[in-house]
This record gives C-alpha cells, sequence and structure tokens, in this order.
C-alpha cells in the first residue's frame, strides 16, 4: 500500500505532493513509467532517498495483505514481465484530470474492497470543496497552468471564543451571503494558486543564491557552517511561531510576528518554499534522537589478509551493505515493538470487555429478580486505565437510564468487589500518585452504597415497568439535559462542569446582576485543567459586563488579583495579559478603564522582565493615544503601582519622560493623579537608584532655565509643570536627608520620643507624599527629626552630603533662576511663592532660618538691585510667611519696610513692592500687617515714601473688608490727602477710586466723594495738569465698575467741565494729554447704561467738546469721536419713539384690563346655575 511510503515530513494534503511521495516510494520504477504522465515538473523536490522512506514507515503499516509497500507500484516484482505496467495512482490522476468523476468513483470503491486505498483518491473525495462548483479545474490538473498546490480546501468560518458575542448571537444564516461567500473563496482558491506558481519559480532561483563550489566546500569541511538560506530561515520562523501558539505563549508570539512583519505566519505557503510543510519542533526534537548516526566506512580484516588484495570497491559495497542492513534491523525492531503494544492493548480491552459483560449479565439478573428499583448507579474505575482517575464521565452519578435499567445493592457489591479488583492490579507508586482522588472516590462509594430505596412487593415484567415509566417526561439527549443528568461527585468533576455550563448561562443572566458569577468563573478559570477552556473563561470574564461601573470594576479587579495569587506569575502572564491586551483599544471607555486598572492591580504577580516591558509599554501608548480622562487618569496610576515594582536601571529616562507626558496632559485629573501617585512612586526608586540628586531634580531645574532664555517668551504652563513637578519632589527630597544623615545610624525607638506637631508639615497631597508614609513610621519620623534639629543646631552640616547639596547646589540655582524672570509675571510669582512656601515647611524652621534666610546676605554683596526682581514677593510671601509667631511677623514687616523706604529713595521701580502686597493681600490674615506697614509709610519724613504708601493702598484695598477701610485706610488717604507736597496728595487718588469701585457703605462713599469734589473745585488744582490726568484716568477705571448714582451724578458732569476746560488750554501737549484720557474715559463709559437726560446734557456735549479737541490734534481719533456720537444720537431718537409708542401701548393695555376686570367680575356673580353662563354673554337689549 502506496501509505507505507509516505515521507514522514509530509502533512500537505494537496494532490501534488502526494503524487511525489508516490512517485519517491516507488524507487524500482523504469524511466518509461515516469514518460507516461506521472512527471514532478521541473520545479519539483526530488524524491526522498531510500532509508528516509524506510524510516518514516515505523508510523504506518509496513504492508498489506502481507504485500510490501513496493510491490504494489513496482510490476517487475513476481512476474518479471518486460513490459512497463501503468501505476493505479497514474491512472487515478488520469481520470481525475479528464473529470471522470464517476469512473474515478468506481475506482475507489473497488479500491477500498480490496483493501488498496490510494491516497488521492481519498482525499478527492472527501473534500466537499471539489465538488460544490464543477465549473473550477479539479485538483488533480497540475499540467494544466494550477499552482503545484492545487486549489484550496474550503473551510468554513470558525467563531472564535474571542469574537463570539454571546448577547447578540443568531443562527438565521442569509442565502445571499451565502452565495456571495462562496463566489469569494473561489476567486481567493484562483489567486492563491497564482500566487503559489510564483512563489515556485522564486523557490528555484532562490535554491540557486549559493554557488556549487561554495557548497562543496562546506560539505567538504563539516566544521564550516553553510549561512541560513532566506527560505531556511522563514520556514523556521513558521515553526518556531507555531510552537509558540500551541504551548500558550501568545504574547511572545505577538512580539515575534511583530519583529517579522514581512511574513505572514497563517499560511504555510507563504513561507514560498514548493515543498510540504514539515511536522512541528516538538516532533523534529522527539524523532532527532531516532535518526541513526552516521557510519564511517570501516570493514573487519583478518590478520592473514592483505588489504592490498582486495578489490578496490570492497569496502565502499560492504559498508553500503551493513547500512542498509542495520537500517532494516531497526525498522523492524521497531514494529515489532509496535506490534506487542497493541496486541497488549488488545487484551487489556478484551479483558475489559469480559469484566463489562459480566456486569450487564449481574444486572440483567437484578432487573429480573427485582423490577422495581429505578436507579442505576455506573462506576467507571474498571473503565479507566490504572494511575489514572477519570477526567469525566467516570466521576459522575448517572440517572440517565433509570428507564431502563435498575440497581440493586448485589449491583453495588458485585462493582464494588471489581473496583477493588482492578485497584489491586495497580503498582504501590499509582496508588501513592492518585491517594487523593481515591479516598474522594472511597466516599462516593459509601454514600452511593448507603441509598436505599423500598422495594414493592409486585410481579410486573421489567418490560411493563419500562413501558410504564417512560411517562416520566425525561430528556438527556439535549446538551442541558445531559448535564442534568450527570451528578459530579468530585471537585475536578464539578471544575469540568461549571467549565461546560458558564458560557452559557452568562448570556442569559441580567446586566445588574452578572458581578454574582464573578466568584464561579474564577473558581473555575483557577482550577480547570484545561487551557483553552481557561482562556475561555477568562475571556468572558472580561467582557461580562458591557460597560462595567466602579464596584463592578472593582469586583473583577479583585478576582483578577485573587486568581494572580493562588495560580503565580507564569500563568498570570500567559492567561490574563493577552485579556487585557485584547481589550486596550475597546470603543467604550469603561472597558479601557478596566484594562488600565488590571495593569497596575495585576503588577506585583507578573514576572519582573514583563512588568518593565510589556506592560509598561501598554500604558505608555494608552497614556499617549486614549482619549477618555478618567482612562488616562487610571494608567497614570497604574503606571505609579509599575514604578514601585520595577528594578530596571535602563527604565529610568523612559519613567521620566512619562513623568513629563502625565505632567503635560489637559485633563487637570491626570495631572492630579501624577503628582498624588505616580510623581512619589517615581521618586522612591529614583531615590534607591541615588537618581534624585544628581539627575531628577537637576533636569527639572535645567529645563525651568531653558524656558527663561526662550526666544519666544516664558511659558507660564510649562513653568508651572515643572515647579508643580518640583514641589512634589519635595517630601522625597527631605526623607532623602534624614535617611542619609550623620545620625541616621543613632536613630532608633527607644524611651519617650516628642510627639510631632501637627502643624509641622504642610498637608500632603496624597499619603504618598507624606514623610511618614516614605520614612516607614511616623515614629520613626519623629527621632529622625529630633536629631535632625539638634545636628543643624550643634554640629553642623560636616559630613552631611545631601544636605551640602541642597545648601550649596540647589538653593543658589533656585535663586539664579526666581531673580532672572518677570517680576510683573503674577502666574511664575505664585508658583514660586508656594514652591518656596512648602520646602522651607517641610524641611524646617532651623533649616528656613540659617540656610534659606541667607537671602538677605544676597542683598548686601549685590545691592539694590535685586529689590527690583521678583526675589522680594518670592522672599516675603514663600520664605517669611512659613511661619507665624509674633518674631516671624515682625521680621515680615521689617523685611516690607525696608523694600519700600529703599525703593522709594532710590526712584526704583514698585513692581516687586506691588508682588509682594498682591500675594499677602490674598490671604486676609496678612491684611492688618501690610496696613501696619503702609502706616509706616503714612508718617515717613519723606515724600516719596509717603507716595508709594498712598499707591499701595490701591492694591490692598481691594481684598480688606469694609470695617478696616473705613477705620484704617480711609483715615490714612484722608491724611495723605492734604499732605503739604502736591505729588501725595495726587497719589491718594487712585486708591480714593478704587474705594468708589468697591465700597457699598454710604457715609464711606460721600467721604470719598467729598475728597474727589475738593480735587476737581478747589481753585489751587486748576492748574494742576497732573492731578486732573490722575482724575481722568481714574473715572475711566473705575466708572463703568462703580454705583451708578456715583457715576450719574459727579463722573460725567465733571468729565464734561473737563473736555470743555481742555478746549481752551493753550499748550498743546497737556491738551492733547487730556484728550487723550478723556477719549479713553469716555470709551469705557459709553458701554453703559446713561439715561437720556444725562445724554443730552452731559455725555453728547463732552463728546463734542473733545472731538474738537481732536479735530486738531488727532484726526484719526476724530473719526471714531464722530462715530460715537452718531450712536448716541441715534439711540436719543430712538428712544424718543419707543416712548411714544410704548404710551399708545400702555393705553392700549389699561383698557383691555378694564375690560377684563369686567368681564371677570360678571362671572364672579354667577353662585348657582352653571346654565345661567349663557346669559353672560347675551346682548343687552
Amino acid at each position: 500500500m502506496a501509505a507505507g511510503n509516505v515521507n514522514p515530513f509530509n502533512v500537505s494534503d494537496s494532490e501534488e505532493e502526494a503524487e511525489q511521495r508516490q512517485d519517491g516510494a516507488d524507487t524500482e520504477r523504469s524511466p518509461s513509467d515516469e514518460a507516461q504522465g506521472h512527471s514532478l515538473g521541473p520545479f519539483s523536490p526530488p524524491a526522498y532517498s531510500e532509508p528516509a522512506a524506510l524510516l518514516s514507515s515505523n508510523r504506518t503499516s509496513p504492508s498489506v495483505d502481507g504485500i510490501p509497500a513496493s510491490a504494489a507500484a513496482v510490476p517487475g516484482i513476481g512476474g518479471g514481465g518486460a513490459e512497463t505496467r501503468v501505476s493505479l495512482d497514474a491512472i487515478a490522476a488520469q481520470l481525475l484530470r479528464d473529470q471522470y468523476i464517476l469512473a474515478a468513483l468506481e475506482l475507489h470503491t473497488e479500491l477500498l474492497e480490496a483493501g488498496r486505498e490510494l491516497p488521492r483518491l481519498r482525499d478527492y473525495f472527501s473534500n466537499p470543496g471539489n465538488f460544490e462548483r464543477q465549473s473550477g479545474t479539479p485538483p488533480a490538473c497540475k499540467e494544466q497552468g494550477v499552482g503545484p498546490g492545487g486549489p484550496l480546501n474550503r473551510a468554513g468560518s470558525i467563531s472564535t471564543l474571542d469574537s463570539l458575542d454571546f448577547a447578540r448571537y443568531s443562527d438565521d444564516g442569509n442565502r445571499e451571503s451565502d452565495e456571495r461567500l462562496a463566489v469569494l473563496e473561489f476567486e481567493l482558491r484562483k489567486a492563491k494558486e497564482t500566487i503559489q506558481a510564483l512563489r515556485a519559480n522564486l523557490t528555484q532561483a532562490a535554491e540557486c543564491e549559493i554557488p556549487s563550489q561554495e557548497r562543496k566546500n562546506y560539505k567538504s569541511s563539516p566544521e564550516i557552517q553553510e549561512p541560513i538560506r532566506p527560505l531556511e530561515k522563514r520556514a523556521l520562523n513558521f515553526l518556531v511561531n507555531e510552537y509558540l501558539l500551541k504551548n500558550e505563549y501568545k504574547l511572545t508570539s505577538i512580539t515575534f510576528s511583530d519583529e517579522n512583519d514581512d511574513q505572514d505566519f497563517e499560511l504555510w505557503d507563504d513561507v514560498g518554499l514548493n515543498i510540504p510543510k514539515p511536522p512541528d519542533l516538538l516532533q523534529l526534537y522527539r524523532n532527532c534522537g531516532n535518526s541513526l548516526p552516521l557510519h564511517r566506512e570501516t570493514v573487519d580484516v583478518a590478520v592473514s589478509v592483505d588489504p592490498n588484495d582486495l578489490p578496490g570497491d570492497y569496502f565502499t559495497q560492504e559498508s553500503v551493505q551493513q547500512t542498509e542492513a542495520i537500517q532494516q534491523q531497526e525498522v523492524v525492531q521497531e514494529l515489532e515493538y509496535q506490534i506487542s503494544l497493541l496486541n497488549s492493548e488488545k487484551q487489556s480491552l478484551a479483558e475489559q470487555i469480559k469484566k463489562l459483560q459480566s456486569d450487564i449479565q449481574a444486572l440483567q439478573r437484578n432487573v429480573l429478580s427485582d423490577p422495581t428499583s429505578a436507579v442505576k448507579l455506573i462506576q467507571s474505575k474498571e473503565d479507566t486505565p490504572c494511575g489514572k482517575p477519570p477526567l469525566d464521565n467516570g466521576q459522575y452519578l448517572d440517572i440517565r437510564g433509570v428507564t431502563e435499567m435498575d440497581s440493586s445493592s448485589d449491583a453495588n457489591t458485585t462493582k464494588t468487589s471489581t473496583t477493588t479488583t482492578a485497584t489491586t492490579d495497580c503498582t504501590e507508586s499509582t496508588a501513592t500518585a492518585t491517594q487523593p482522588y481515591n479516598k474522594l472516590k472511597s466516599q462516593s462509594q459509601q454514600g452511593k452504597s448507603s441509598v436505599q430505596f423500598d422495594q414493592p412487593n409486585r410481579k410486573l415484567s421489567p418490560a411493563f415497568h419500562q413501558a410504564l415509566l417512560s411517562f416520566c417526561q425525561m430528556s438527556a439527549d439535549s446538551r442541558l439535559g445531559s448535564e442534568v443528568s450527570r451528578i459530579a461527585d468530585s471537585e475536578q468533576s464539578v471544575m469540568l462542569m461549571l467549565g461546560r455550563c458558564l458560557p452559557h448561562i452568562v448570556p442569559n443572566v441580567l446586566l445588574a446582576k452578572r458581578e454574582e458569577l464573578i466568584p464561579l468563573i474564577l473558581c473555575t478559570a483557577c482550577l480547570h485543567p484545561e487551557p483553552k477552556e481557561r482562556d475561555q473563561l477568562l475571556h468572558i470574564l472580561f467582557n461580562l459586563i458591557k460597560r462595567p461601573d466602579d464596584e463592578q470594576r472593582q469586583m473583577i479587579l479583585t478576582g483578577c488579583v485573587a486568581f494572580a495569587q493562588h495560580v503565580g506569575p507564569t500563568r498570570v502572564e500567559a492567561e490574563l495579559l493577552p485579556q487585557c491586551w485584547e481589550q486596550i483599544n475597546h470603543k467604550y471607555p469603561e472597558r479601557r478603564l478596566l484594562v488600565a486598572e488590571a495593569c497596575g492591580a495585576l503588577a506585583p504577580y507578573l514576572p519582573k522582565e514583563i512588568r518593565s516591558s510589556l506592560v509598561l509599554s501598554m500604558l505608555q501608548q494608552m497614556l499617549a493615544e486614549d482619549k477618555a480622562d478618567m482612562v488616562r487618569e487610571a494608567v497614570v496610576k497604574s503606571l505609579g503601582i509599575i514604578m514601585g515594582y520595577i528594578d530596571d536601571p535602563d527604565k529610568y529616562s523612559q519613567g521620566f519622560e512619562l513623568m513629563l507626558l502625565s505632567l503635560g496632559d489637559p485633563s487637570e485629573r491626570v495631572v492630579s493623579a501624577t503628582h498624588q501617585v505616580f510623581i512619589p512612586a517615581f521618586a522612591a526608586w529614583c531615590t534607591e537608584l541615588g537618581n534624585l540628586q544628581s539627575q531628577l531634580i537637576p533636569s527639572l531645574l535645567t529645563r525651568i532655565e531653558k524656558l527663561l532664555k526662550s526666544e519666544y517668551g516664558l511659558d507660564e504652563h510649562k513653568l508651572h509643570m515643572y515647579l508643580s513637578a518640583l514641589q512634589s519632589l519635595i517630601p522625597s527630597l527631605f526623607a532623602v536627608l534624614l535617611q542619609n544623615a550623620p545620625f541616621t545610624s543613632r536613630a532608633k525607638l527607644q524611651g519617650d520620643v516628642p510627639p510631632i506637631e501637627v502643624t509641622r508639615f504642610p498637608r500632603p497631597a496624597s499619603p504618598l507624599q507624606d514623610v511618614a508614609t516614605i520614612v516607614g513610621s511616623r515614629e520613626q519620623l519623629a527621632v529622625l527629626l529630633q536629631l535632625h534639629d539638634h545636628q543643624l543646631q550643634h554640629e553642623g552640616t560636616t559630613g552631611w552630603d545631601s544636605l551640602l547639596w541642597v545648601v550649596n547646589q540647589f538653593l543658589p540655582q533656585l535663586i539664579d533662576i526666581v531673580g532672572r524672570f518677570n517680576v510683573t509675571s503674577s502666574t511664575c510669582v505664585h508658583e514660586f511663592c508656594r514652591f518656596f512656601w512648602r520646602l522651607c515647611r517641610t524641611f524646617g524652621k532651623i533649616f528656613t532660618n540659617t540656610k534659606v534666610g541667607q537671602v538677605k546676605d544676597i542683598y548686601a554683596s549685590t545691592g539694590n538691585g535685586i529689590l527690583t526682581k521678583a526675589t522680594v514677593p518670592i522672599y516675603a510671601t514663600g520664605v517669611l510667611t512659613c511661619y507665624n509667631q509674633e518674631e516671624d511677623r515682625k521680621l515680615l514687616v521689617g523685611f516690607l519696610e525696608d523694600v519700600m523706604t529703599t525703593l522709594s529713595l532710590s526712584h526704583a521701580p514698585l513692581d516687586s513692592l506691588k508682588a509682594s502686597f498682591i500675594e499677602l493681600g490674598a490671604n486676609p490674615v496678612y491684611h492688618e500687617l501690610l496696613l501696619t506697614v503702609l502706616w509706616y509709610g503714612v508718617v515717613h519724613t519723606s515724600a516719596l515714601v509717603r507716595c508709594t504708601a498712598a499707591r499701595m493702598f490701591e492694591l490692598l484695598v481691594k481684598g480688606v473688608n469694609e470695617t478696616l477701610v473705613a477705620q484704617r485706610v480711609v483715615p490714612a488717604l484722608i491724611t495723605l490727602s492734604s499732605d503739604p507736597e502736591i505729588s501725595v496728595r495726587i497719589s491718594t487718588i487712585p486708591a480714593f477710586g478704587t474705594i468708589m469701585e468697591t465700597v457699598t457703605q454710604k457715609e464711606l462713599l460721600e467721604r470719598v466723594k467729598m475728597q474727589l469734589a475738593s480735587f476737581l473745585e478747589d481753585p489751587q488744582y486748576q492748574d494742576q495738569h497732573s492731578l486732573h490726568m490722575e482724575i481722568i484716568k481714574t473715572f475711566g477705571r473705575v466708572g463703568p465698575n462703580a454705583e451708578p448714582r456715583f457715576r450719574d451724578e459727579f463722573v460725567l458732569p465733571h468729565l464734561h467741565k473737563l473736555a470743555l476746560c481742555n478746549n481752551q488750554q493753550t499748550v498743546e501737549n497737556k491738551r492733547l494729554d487730556i484728550a487723550t484720557q478723556l477719549f479713553e474715559a469716555y470709551s469705557a463709559l459709553s458701554c453703559c447704561f446713561i439715561s437720556e437726560e444725562l445724554m443730552v446734557n452731559h455725555f453728547l456735549p463732552g463728546l463734542r467738546c473733545l472731538r474738537t479737541d481732536m479735530e486738531q490734534l488727532s484726526p484719526e481719533h476724530e473719526v471714531i469721536l464722530s462715530s460715537m456720537i452718531k450712536e448716541c444720537e441715534i439711540k436719543v431718537e430712538n428712544k424718543g419713539i419707543g416712548e411714544a409708542q410704548g404710551s399708545i401701548s400702555i393705553a392700549a393695555s389699561l383698557v383691555g384690563e378694564d375690560a377684563k376686570t369686567k368681564f371677570l367680575s360678571k362671572m364672579g356673580q354667577l353662585t348657582t346655575s352653571g346654565a345661567m353662563l349663557a346669559n353672560v354673554f347675551q346682548r343687552k337689549k
């Protein structure tokens, strides 16, 4: 039979390859035999050698009916005829080629009856694709342009568990789509045939890449390894990927496929080899040890024989004969061994059959003797080989046969004895290995034997009993019926049953209650012996709920952690991580959120290589690509957990980039999670690596310095990002100081340790930023703090490298950065103030006074120039306000008084002082303190200082309550408004205007109004150009927000007067300055509601006066003023028309109201009869 010479590496189903195998097996075929239409083609590989064929025969039957395999195809054996016979395979190929299908079918049937089946006919008639479309080319037609592999067999689509949607699975078919699918499959097969034909040509060309001379060199020198060919590499890649998939290394297979993206691992034909697919790697490994060793050419030489007397080819002939003999002996031995195995198996099966027959007879006798019992207990111990407890059917109580056969205690006794006999045949080692199972089995046996049923004293026939019980509606034919009819009696059988039933249960459970199934799914997935079933169950777990809420996700994550703790890191990597990978791009954000949270929850239970590579890459991808804020927030938290377990120093740069990416996220939730979780965890890892002070913090400072040097201006958003990161690193930096201090070795929990004050540290953003958490405990921190303060006060910083780095490198670099950005940037000032405040509060008062307080020394060394920079508000707000004791407040007051005095006397800009007042004024605690500083300026002997104090009141009024304004601010301003220096009086005008804008007390407003009126109406101020400029500027600033009465009765009339007076101004520069300020004021007030009277009497006349000035001084402003005047005139005209129409509508409404009143009063008179309603609408006669 031809099957006996099948090549062991040939597992392809194509007909041409089968033909090649047949030709390779017929080693004695004559050349004329090959000439009769059975050519292998120009690109076919050569036939395998004789030893390969012999070796492969150990997997198949060596002969059929005693006829050797080679004799079936070689005509010369036995007959000795001279003419050449055509082989049956060639006849079958010709019949299929000429489409004689019925003749081929008859030949196939006759050969089957004779026991001489042909692979070509078997493959052809077993493939339904050959009969779907008769117009297609038959698989055997290789010479008619069909590719060497023939058309592919059609395979139905397979609904995998991953793609199966339990909620929307339908059995309804669509004939039209099926027909279309068939056409597309046919076209696909034709395209693949063409590809295979082209691939054969490519294979032939690739085989000739290495010159023949080089091949000879490799053969002659075995130590020189021949380089791998491209086709060999693709074939090995395919086998390696196949091995990874079969052994559940899915993630490794994905990575391997990505690295070989030019190869399709789904199709062996993509390899390009025009040969059949070899066995898998496991089979190759098992067979490599069975291959025959290479025999050297040796010969036994007698002592009396001279080797020179032997013929020249004697050694070669004898070595070949010996090799063939050894090979044949090994083949025979292998076959004999297989025959012995089959005989032993046959004997064991025969014994089992006898035992079963005896059991059946015993049961039948019991039924005849006692037909009323209706329970059949089946023991499968004797059906199972010794040492292997059954996994499925043998561990169930089967009640499916209750209508056919009954049992009694005698049958139970017989089966128990049989089971005992079978058990004693097993070896002691096997019994030891199955002891838990046998114990459980014996318990179930005792339970079964204790079940007793009352037997009725009746004499009905068994047939009647069966017919009677058939009326009990029981069904075991369906899937559910078969499950119900079997009751599991062991833990493993329960797992198997749950694995089968859960996929059918889950889709029928309400979505709101599916979390109740999580324990069942997890326990089954954890204990089930089949990897595919476990994978299916975990897939169900992650797809259990369409859009899980917070509580449901917590339940799933809790179950995943319990699963991971039970099964270990290998199964977590192989079974749980693929489920996360599959849903990383799910359309529902809740499912992606589950993946992000699962990566963090499973981090402690994963292999460390996977943590720092695959999981980190997954989270990085989700952070960069996911659009949902809540998903990215969970990703950042999981990244923080990963940073707590990672131990690969090479991942530091990746962690730093992830930190910057998280900080730059547009969502505030993500940024908050970064500060709360990721940065503390990353800082803890950097502390272990020693990178916190050497790399992490210097990198952030360098980026801040680059922002200050940018040509495009300061990016305040990035500055906030970097400074906030530094601020989150302060607790970790202080912990490093404590843990690397000279006193750390002496820090022991002995005796009474003073507790830490509640206000010692600022409130942390999260527990991870708590210094006590970083150090280990609050008691340990208290000991370290006590030693820290003692060290700074008495022993200094000698040998304290971490603290010296802070003092000598960190702080000077920060102070240099602070002095380089613009003090008018309130955002930057506020950010640095917060940073220094948290730094000083964390490091303590002693450190702040002795180290950070050295900024005053910087003043002395660099001069007063530093007082105009941002250092002043940051030092005042960020350093001097850290501690709120009396001495600290005195330091702050003295510092502000010195700055105000120095800046005033040196005529320097007041921006730094204003920034200090703005930052401190935002906190009501410092209002009294700031008023004390300003009063110092009010009573100062220098007019310059008094002017500065007057201008500072403008900044303070907005945040101070009205009581302080009335008691402290207004008296101080009135005092300054009567100052001998006119510049001091003018400086009070902005503050008075701010009071008019913010205060609501009428008494205060009247006092301020009177003071401003004195400035405008007092003759001594008529020629004060700077005073008029300041008043007009103040009116334009506060007019739109001031009380309407103040605006109407005071601001607009005085602006009109100032505009009228400006027309008479002779000095052109002064006239232009006043006109410009009036233009700004009128532009601001034009947006307010102005009554018609004020519009006609003051606003429009003032604009006309201003236009007169602008016509001569600034024509471009005159155009704008003309349009403003025109718009105001139109408003006045429309108001007049609207009032006329409004009076008419009011009259009409009054008439309508009168009629309505009369009608309702008439309706109110109807009290008794509803029929009288019609009388209301009757016309009066």
